[in-house]
């Protein structure tokens, strides 16, 4: 893998999120959530937050060998950030632990089953690396064990080396961890908090730590006797009933939950007997902890609820003179009355009314909210669109009328004023033409991506493929980013203007970046999202 396809893969994306995230807060509607499109960075954050399945690892607090997959994902979280240094701003959450695991303060399979867990699930993207999948895995930990729901940013930058060796050892004394969680950011009394509230879950291993768990038939020791994320870890303490091992264990030298608890005479953890100011407390560090990044990075606004409206990848294919444009909104809230219109302007303004052309749904799904958003109690719809358009006048940006036929004024959704801009219809990926392959007998699956350029057969096309899946067995786990020329499709001849080209990628590719030239001029189109297309499905025999 070429890590310089990475960073063009990352300033293409983020370019654009760039620019919009400066301009989100203006497009907020006053009577709705959303962001102004496009965004695929938050667009994905949102969707792998509260429709994503990594989160079902995390559901129940679920167990995993004598301890819980929550206590794993917290702590890898933690030990990654570790290496914040806030004197010259370097390290923090930058999946960088993926080249740390060699070292006594990282021991632990937790570690190991941790990134495997988050590779298993290839939810990584040009704009959402393992930083963000390890961050999200955090407060997908706190939610699924019954904590406090924590505002998820993305945008973290993955490094490509190990940072320095600055994660916190039991046998250190008080002065050393104070230095330590100061370097990370953090005060004395933040310190305790943190360390109390990564605690509530989870144990040490007598076989990581055979000098704090002495006792060689003790396979974990946990923290406190509740699996839940609750402050039982305080009140134990206080109450001397506490069997944390580092607090009351045989080897003294490796008390350090002890000395940390005590070190302002008990005061920061007399509060924590209160469960919301526990709670509160550690929803507000948990969320700095996991938002600690490298000076220059620069994560997005919080998420702390779905957006109320949420446009997808619009699917674009051209036969016989018309464009058949496919895209859903995510609308948030169950209401069965209600109807939701497409509606669009084309690009020169004549043939259609200056209300815009306009399409019905053609379908309606229930859009399956996971972990966090069953927690909320939230659920939501999503209507599919399939809106034919004359390829001639074309579609220059659409938007939505959202009516709930309850005697209320309609909504309109409309990127906050601007519309939903399709910037060019000159190269796309034809979602009617492109298909996804099976062979038989040897099951192989992959796609046949067909590029629609209008133009003749001089023009050119590459694109760029991003694939989460990684060769590797052991850690770091890197995406595959692969350049490729299409070439002329001769299953599809030219047609009304435009030329077809095709390749062959991988099954799991999961975005696409394209780029045409067509008589000079160059065309784009950034991060095409192949987890949203719509492919059909065709086997063939070998």
């Amino acid at each position: 893998m070429s890590m310089n396809f990475l960073h063009m893969f990352r300033s293409l994306g983020l370019l654009r999120t760039s620019v919009t995230i400066t301009l989100t807060l203006a497009g907020y509607a006053s009577s709705f959530s959303t962001f102004q499109w496009p965004n695929p960075q938050l667009a994905y954050a949102d969707k792998q937050l509260y429709e994503g399945s990594l989160g079902i690892l995390a559901q129940n607090c679920a167990p995993r060998e004598n301890t819980t997959i929550p206590a794993q994902w917290l702590r890898i979280a933690y030990h990654d950030m570790s290496t914040h240094n806030v004197d010259d701003g370097t390290g923090g959450l930058d999946a960088s632990i993926q080249y740390e695991l060699d070292r006594p303060q990282n021991i632990g399979q937790g570690q190991f089953d941790s990134l495997n867990d988050f590779r298993a699930f290839d939810i990584f993207a040009p704009f959402f690396g393992m930083a963000d999948v390890i961050a999200l895995g955090a407060v997908l930990a706190v939610a699924g064990c019954g904590g406090p729901i924590i505002p998820f940013s993305a945008g973290r930058v993955d490094a490509t080396e190990a940072g320095p060796a600055t994660v916190p050892e039991p046998q250190q004394d008080l002065a050393s961890h104070t230095e330590a969680f100061r370097r990370q950011g953090f005060t004395p009394t933040e310190m305790i908090g943190l360390v109390a509230c990564g605690h509530t879950l989870g144990g040490v291993r007598q076989v990581d730590f055979p000098l704090v768990v002495t006792d060689t038939e003790d396979v974990l020791q946990t923290f406190d006797t509740t699996t839940n994320f609750d402050n039982a870890i305080v009140s134990e303490y206080l109450q001397n009933t506490t069997e944390n091992i580092l607090v009351v264990g045989p080897n003294v030298t490796t008390r350090s939950d002890f000395r940390i608890f005590s070190s302002d005479g008990n005061v920061t953890m007399q509060s924590f007997l209160s469960s919301d100011t526990f709670n509160e407390t550690c929803g507000t560090l948990i969320e700095r902890m996991i938002n600690t990044v490298p000076n220059g990075v620069t994560l997005s606004e919080p998420i702390s609820e779905p957006f109320d409206y949420v446009v997808s990848e619009p699917l674009f294919s051209y036969r016989n003179g018309t464009f058949s444009v496919v895209t859903t909104l995510r609308v948030l809230g169950d209401n069965p009355d209600r109807t939701v219109t497409m509606l669009w302007a084309d690009r020169q303004g004549s043939n259609c009314p200056s209300t815009g052309c306009t399409s019905p749904s053609t379908q309606t799904d229930e859009a399956f909210l996971t972990l966090i958003g069953n927690i909320q109690g939230l659920t939501a719809n999503r209507f599919l669109f399939n809106a034919t358009i004359n390829a001639t006048t074309s579609i220059s940006k659409f938007w939505f009328e959202v009516d709930e036929n309850d005697g209320s004024d309609p909504i309109v959704v409309n990127n906050g004023g601007s519309g939903f801009v399709i910037g060019q219809d000159s190269i796309f990926i034809d979602n009617g033409r492109s298909e996804t392959v099976l062979v038989i007998p040897t099951l192989e699956q992959y796609k046949q991506v067909v590029v629609a350029i209008r133009g003749d057969s001089s023009s050119s096309v590459s694109i760029t493929t991003f694939d989460p899946a990684s060769n590797a067995t052991t850690p770091p786990y890197l995406p595959t980013i692969i350049t490729t020329n299409l070439q002329l499709d001769e299953r599809n001849p030219s047609e009304g203007g435009f030329t077809f080209f095709t390749a062959n990628v991988t099954d799991t590719v999961n975005f696409i970046n394209i780029t045409g030239n067509v008589g000079g001029t160059s065309y784009t189109q950034e991060n095409f999202d192949m987890t949203v297309a719509a492919f059909p499905f065709v086997q063939i025999s070998q």
